[in-house]
């Protein structure tokens, strides 16, 4: 139901609902995940499926979760969730796809200076890493040294090979994954001797299921996998679905489980599952150094800079000299009669990148500028070997040069290039996570321009799916190092290291856009002192008055051979907060401490709906950043997202998903005729509905007649109204 959103390959999710004929008509059956409660014997899970004649046993979990896949009738599966011994039952969803100088940058060359105990230089030789993705190209001459097996959850084999055949949708992610992590060739991944192994979940264009995934994830973890990337996830910011759930048991099980953030920024709570996974260590995306082209055009003090965002697939920017600039409309070629020889700027619409660049060539253009049509920066591909540089900026810069260029004269621009380092990705997913209120991501990592490897060579890619094997690749090492290091030491080494990095500005990022910070390999493979937990999220509270007292506790470890002095640091002051932190004591080597620390916060004083900052602790004279959030009563969060709307698998028949992370008052989907706005009805509407995915099918012939209709969904909870507002379309009955 889902589309890919811009180009970065990162996985979203739909609903996968069977339909078929049972004797004497028609019945729907569904594929569903049944977890269990702990400590639900055999024998009572036998005789509660007994119980339901149409449920079939699919598949079992013992390792990544405690249940099974079934399927059965619809019905059936929803007496199924009222079972005492059942904590969750999720329907089978579908999933999709979501170096040169990003691995020196984390210090990933700086590493390899370093020995282990057993005096091997820190190339991550002799972990594991397990590889949840599209396959593996292992005959790559980059990562045939590198890969030592996997399984192939799709076809049902051992052979995870990347689906090669364009003709059935070839992929490229799982390889582009692998190489980051291990390349051992031309290009080198952060653990280049690390062993590979491909768990192959996601078929023929990036297709699969959660069933697929949890399979996957049973089998690395019966391999005993040291290392778990899952570069995939969706755009439900909810921590309770499965593949979280079966995250959060792998942990548990001594795998440090590693997951991209999403791709659905800048927006606040946008950070999608299994990133919200709370034992997991989930990825942002950051940039490593680049040089980043702008556009200078105007004279004097109404002079403009601009900078490019290069499209992917397209010549690089390597304009330097003054380029006369012309608008090409939105890239027809009746558009384009004026181009040649300039740099012409495009609205974005109406035709594919691909086909307004290769327009442009046509014409005779320099270059293309391609401006968006709605508000923010995106991120784009064109189709190789176009052989003309091509770049987006946003909608707002675009209609500003639009009127320059219409009333100047002999409009013309200059390109300067300036080097950027450590600045969020725009398209980076931003926490916190509904629900539990939980700080996600935990770190980021280069996540922009990553060359690495693909089937049959190289290509640059964009996307946490990019920054998530990097941090796959340093706990590999960190492993090398600290071969008994648990998860949650090796995510604490990670996160206690890592670098707090700000904006253009010099802000830094709210500890909900980039966790603790960019990783720091060198740093964390010689940490002295690890955290844990590794953040603060000391959740949501309603109270409407008076002052609460709010407490956590961490343990302090001091992991070096030196004896440590440690003192907290009051962070930034904050209206009606008030902390209390330990006083100075001192570690000896091996030695621990649980620390108390506690936030009063008087709620009449207290002005904003989020609170974040970070808590410092000295080490002598080293700093360790301990981020925090504290969320007063309900925040500004959405109350409805994640809907669809697309024709159900049995004929005559529609469904819609939404996905409430607090419930809803009431919830609605208003239908309005797309040409005049005139009310058409409700597609649903309801009170008192509980947290989680709604999904619903519904008979054409209770929908409007055939046609386009703007569709306005829209949920309530305490006090607060959200709305989405999407184009749906009713197709006629064939």
């Amino acid at each position: 139901m889902r589309k890919l959103t811009g180009l970065t390959v990162i996985f979203l999710i739909f609903i996968h609902t069977i339909s078929c004929y049972a004797e004497g008509g028609q019945a729907e059956k569904n594929s569903a995940i049944i977890v269990l409660k702990p400590k639900t014997s055999e024998r009572e899970s036998a005789e509660m499926i007994q119980k339901y004649p149409s449920v079939q046993i699919r598949h079992e979990y013992k390792h990544a979760l405690r249940g099974f896949s079934v399927f059965g009738l619809k019905k059936e599966l929803e007496l199924l969730k009222k079972e005492k011994n059942v904590q969750y039952v999720a329907e089978v969803k579908q999933y999709l796809p979501a170096l040169d100088q990003s691995v020196p940058f984390i210090g990933g060359e700086d590493i390899r200076g370093y020995y282990d105990l057993k005096n091997r230089r820190l190339t991550g030789r002799g972990v594991k890493v397990g590889v949840i993705d599209t396959g593996i190209d292992y005959t790559h001459p980059d990562l045939k040294n590198s890969y030592k097996g996997g399984e192939d959850l799709v076809d049902h084999d051992h052979d995870p090979m990347e689906t090669k055949s364009p003709q059935q949708l070839a992929t490229v992610h799982g390889t582009h994954v692998a190489g980051i992590i291990a390349a051992n060739g031309k290009l080198k991944g952060v653990a280049p001797e690390a062993e590979i192994y491909a768990y192959r979940a996601l078929g023929p264009g990036g297709s699969g299921d959660t069933e697929q995934v949890l399979l996957a994830l049973e089998t690395a973890i019966k391999d005993e996998i040291d290392v778990l990337n899952l570069s995939l996830g969706n755009a439900v910011n909810g921590p309770d679905l499965p593949i979280s759930m079966a995250l959060n048991k792998a942990v548990e099980k001594g795998i440090v489980a590693v997951t991209s953030n999403g791709n659905s920024g800048p927006g606040i709570w946008t950070v999608g599952s299994p990133g919200t996974a709370e034992k997991a260590i989930s990825v942002g995306a950051s940039t490593p150094p680049l040089k980043v082209p702008y556009l200078r055009y105007g004279l004097g003090s109404s002079e403009s800079e601009v900078p490019l965002s290069q499209l992917q697939g397209s010549k690089p920017w390597d304009l330097h000299f003054s380029e006369e600039l012309v608008f090409g409309g939105r890239g027809e070629k009746s558009d384009l009669g004026n181009a040649q020889g300039k740099v012409v700027l495009i609205e974005r619409g109406k035709l594919t990148f691909t086909e307004k660049v290769k327009n442009a060539k046509e014409a005779g253009a320099a270059a293309v500028i391609i401006y968006n049509n709605t508000d923010g920066e995106f991120t784009g591909t064109i189709g190789e070997g176009i052989g003309i540089p091509a770049a987006s900026i946003t909608k707002y810069e675009g209609k500003k040069l639009r009127g320059w260029i219409k009333k100047s004269v002999s409009p013309s621009g200059k390109y300067i290039y300036k080097e950027e380092r450590d600045l969020l990705a725009d398209f980076s997913s931003r926490g916190p996570v509904t629900v539990n209120w939980g700080i996600k991501p935990d770190v980021v990592a280069p996540g922009v321009a990553i060359n690495s490897t693909v089937p049959s060579g190289y290509q640059a890619l964009a996307g946490t799916s990019m920054a998530a094997p990097h941090v796959a690749g340093a706990c590999a090492l960190i492993l090398q190092m600290h071969p008994e290091w648990t998860p949650e030491q090796v995510k604490s080494a990670l996160m206690n290291t890592a670098k707090p990095i700000t904006d253009k500005e010099g802000k830094l990022y709210h500890t909900f856009d980039q966790g603790a910070g960019r990783i720091q390999i060198p740093e964390a493979v010689n940490v002295s002192t690890l955290l844990s937990p590794s953040s603060l999220a000391f959740g949501m509270y309603t109270r409407k008055g008076g002052i609460e007292e709010h407490e956590k506790v961490i343990t302090v470890e001091n992991v070096s051979e030196s004896e440590q002095h440690y003192s907290f640091k009051q962070p930034l002051k904050e209206k009606g907060l008030t902390w209390h932190l330990p006083a100075s004591f001192h570690l000896k080597p091996g030695e621990k401490k649980e620390v108390k620390i506690g936030l009063q916060a008087e709620s009449k004083e207290t002005e904003k709906g989020i609170y974040d900052g970070y808590v410092t602790l000295s080490e002598g004279t080293k700093k360790l950043q301990l981020p925090y959030l504290y969320v007063k009563e309900e925040p500004d969060y959405p109350r409805v997202m994640g809907f669809e709307f697309v024709q159900a698998d049995e004929p005559g028949k529609y469904r819609y998903e939404m996905y409430l992370p607090q419930g809803a008052d009431e919830y609605g989907i208003a239908l309005y005729e797309a040409d005049g706005y005139r009310f058409a009805g409700y597609l649903e509407w309801g009170k008192a509905a509980p947290r989680g995915m709604i999904s619903k099918d519904v008979n054409s012939e209770k929908l409007p007649r055939p046609g386009l209709y703007k569709a306005v969904i829209f949920a309530k909870r305490a006090g607060k109204e959200d709305r989405i507002e999407t184009t749906i379309q009713i197709e006629a009955e064939k």
